[in-house]
């Protein structure tokens, strides 16, 4: 992994947990992790964890710090308006903290977005100029690169898949770990567990979520219609168990010629959201000018 400067911190926030990592010397060093403080009511509580793991990276050569939030941001004033499975976070001004704090620009984006981005600067992305990054774990997002640019919009809004309206719920409800929770009333990681076991159950399960994901890439697809879709996040891991019976029912498509130099890659990189988050640097740089 190559990155053309050194100082540069990248921090994805999830729904658990704070990854963090620093580059240095063109290599991404040790990535630390922090629990966040589940359900709280104070926004305090998880904007201490990401001063904490930065505070661990920082020091005076640092250029920059990128991170990726799983909820809608305003790109430019770096202000958090909505984050799932944080209800407690509503217009935090982000961006403008931690500039206070650190005294170096501060670039906040989608996570789904830095996981494109990611992926474009160091994962399967290299060679491609137009492709969507899909991230599937407790919840369902996208980053879409398009003519080699991050494509984005002021409130991080483009790429939302997830909530677009499919069956009785939107697709977030049919391919991401939701699923298995409201169908079968089982995390994606005990359902995985038990198809790793042979589970006939579990198995079944994830041939039903391989038939939902494919009708989530035909629709994403038919919109953007990307050389290439790249998969990541937890559920992602899993796809062994699902794969065939995605690729079987994507071979239903309307158009079979748009098929056929088209791809779905699933993502081996690890903290690659920590790398997208860190690169946000350059991104910036490279769309402005």
């Amino acid at each position: 992994m190559i990155f053309t400067d050194n100082g540069l911190i990248g921090i994805d926030l999830g729904a658990t947990k704070v990854a963090a990592g620093r580059v240095d010397n063109n290599q991404l060093g040790e990535v630390v992790y922090k629990l966040i403080p589940a359900l709280s009511e104070n926004p305090w509580d998880i904007i201490d964890v990401i001063v904490n793991v930065t505070d661990i990276l920082f020091d005076k050569e640092v250029l920059s710090i990128g991170i990726g939030i799983p909820g809608l941001v305003d790109r430019e004033k770096g202000i958090i308006s909505d984050v799932q499975n944080i209800p407690s976070w509503k217009e935090v001004h982000l961006k403008t903290i931690l500039e206070e704090q650190f005294k170096v620009p501060v670039y906040i984006d989608n996570d789904a977005n830095c996981f494109a981005l990611g992926e474009s600067r160091f994962g399967n992305g290299k060679e491609e100029d137009d492709f969507v990054g899909l991230t599937l774990g407790s919840g369902m997002g996208g980053g879409i690169i398009k003519n080699g640019f991050l494509l984005t919009d002021a409130h991080c809004g483009s790429g939302e898949f997830g909530n677009i309206p499919y069956l009785s719920g939107i697709y977030e409800d049919y391919c991401s770990g939701k699923f298995f929770v409201k169908k079968y009333g089982l995390k994606g990681e005990a359902m995985a567990m038990a198809a790793e076991e042979g589970d006939k159950f579990a198995l079944k399960a994830f041939r039903e979520f391989g038939i939902h994901l494919a009708n989530a890439i035909k629709t994403i697809k038919l919109a953007v219609d990307p050389k290439k879709i790249i998969v990541g996040g937890s559920v992602a891991q899993s796809n062994e168990f699902f794969k065939v019976d995605m690729w079987k029912e994507l071979l239903d498509f309307p158009f079979p010629k748009a098929m056929y130099d088209f791809d779905v890659i699933f993502s081996n990189m690890e903290n690659i959201a920590v790398l997208g988050a860190a690169s946000l640097y350059f991104d910036r740089i490279k769309q402005a000018l």
